[in-house]
């Protein structure tokens, strides 16, 4: 260990430089860097991991899906993450792209294990934050994931959608009809209704992209 430098402080240097000696970065090149990373963790204790992770947001060069992989891949982290920690991780999201790794990732996965109450989730489906607002929904799409298990959650995904409904921000927007489409591969009949009874305030793209999902499978057929 450096003099002066606690041991996460080095090892989040030494992640950095390892990002920033790729040639070719690239989200699958990066993802091999992250998978390598995921394996040296596995020893850390979750407070440490999580450490890692602030520390990592916070240097150049440091792609924030990385990071947030980074603590989805670790299982003894990811039990631990609460509503604190979560604002922290999220701190300062500015693209779709960081978004959704974040809420597909983390925010969703803490939503379906509990550790996030439905009520959380729905302040942030509030928030003046057009990108927490998007975190909300997106978020909606773990609870119906398939590989988890999930038979689909309609009632706490609709009662996100219900919030935001009238959101005319093309970022909740698309993420609304995400949400729905992915839905309905689950609940056809309550995505159905759902768009049936808000058909006059949804927007053009909503219907018609979880309309073409409900009646062929297909968001765009």
């Amino acid at each position: 260990m450096r003099q002066g430098k606690s041991r996460i402080t080095v090892l989040a240097e030494q992640v950095q430089a390892q990002i920033l000696a790729v040639e070719d970065p690239s989200v699958p090149t990066l993802r091999k860097v992250r998978r390598a990373v995921t394996q040296h963790l596995k020893p850390l204790e979750p407070v440490d991991v999580l450490d890692l992770a602030l520390l990592l947001l916070s240097r150049p060069g440091v792609p924030k899906w990385f990071v947030y992989e980074v603590v989805h891949y670790h299982r003894k982290a990811m039990a631990n993450l609460t509503e604190i920690h979560l604002r922290r991780l999220g701190h300062g999201l500015g693209a779709w792209g960081e978004v959704d790794a974040f809420a597909c990732y983390l925010v969703g996965p803490a939503w379906r294990e509990g550790r996030i109450s439905d009520r959380v989730v729905h302040r942030w489906a509030r928030s003046s934050d057009r990108w927490w607002r998007r975190v909300a929904v997106v978020s909606t799409v773990a609870l119906n994931n398939t590989a988890r298990g999930s038979s689909g959650d309609a009632a706490r995904t609709l009662a996100v959608c219900e919030i935001v409904k009238k959101d005319s921000d093309d970022m909740v927007v698309k993420a609304l009809s995400w949400a729905l489409r992915e839905l309905a591969r689950k609940k056809a009949e309550e995505v159905r209704s759902f768009v049936k009874t808000n058909e006059a305030c949804l927007a053009a793209r909503i219907l018609r992209e979880v309309s073409n999902k409900l009646r062929t499978g297909l968001k765009n057929p």
